[in-house]
C-alpha cells in the first residue's frame, strides 16, 4: 500500500503511516465512545515504526493502565490509540485524507455498543475483541 496521510480537524497536526494496514474495525467500547464523543469509532492498525507525525505535535493521554490515546492539543481531534507493549498503533480512520482507502472489516466490543447503534453493513461482529467472544 502507498503512504497513508492524514491529520486533525484544524490542520495543525499531520501524520504519515507507512506499511500495510491491518485490523480495520469499528470499535464500540466505552472508552472509544467517550474519547471521541461518537457512538462508535473506526480504527486501523499499522506497525508503530511506520507512524510518524510530520507537522504539529501529538499529545498523549493515558486513558487506562494499558493504553495511551493521542490527540491534537489544538483542536482535540482523537488520532491514535497505542496499547502498552504492543508493536502497533491504531489510527482513527476518519483522520485519513482519504478514509475510503481503509474501510472497516468488522465490529469489536459490540457487546458494549449503544443500543440504538444498529449497523447495516453486514460485517462480522465480535462481542469483545477478536477471538475473545
Amino acid at each position: 500500500m502507498a503512504m497513508l496521510t492524514g491529520g486533525c480537524h484544524c490542520g495543525q497536526l499531520r501524520y504519515e503511516a507507512e506499511g500495510e494496514p491491518f485490523h480495520a474495525t469499528w470499535c464500540h467500547c466505552t472508552d472509544c465512545r467517550r474519547s471521541s464523543g461518537a457512538p462508535a469509532m473506526a480504527w486501523f492498525s499499522i506497525l508503530a515504526s511506520g507512524f510518524r507525525v510530520v507537522a504539529g505535535r501529538l499529545r498523549c493521554h493515558s486513558s487506562s493502565e494499558r493504553a495511551q490515546r493521542g490527540f491534537c492539543p489544538d483542536c482535540g481531534t482523537s488520532v491514535t490509540y497505542h496499547g502498552k507493549d504492543l508493536p502497533e498503533v491504531d489510527i482513527a480512520t476518519a483522520t485519513l485524507d482519504d478514509p475510503s482507502l481503509v474501510p472497516p472489516e468488522d465490529h469489536v466490543f459490540f457487546g458494549s455498543r449503544v443500543a440504538w447503534m444498529v449497523p447495516a453493513d453486514n460485517l462480522p461482529v465480535h462481542r469483545r475483541d477478536r477471538g475473545k467472544g
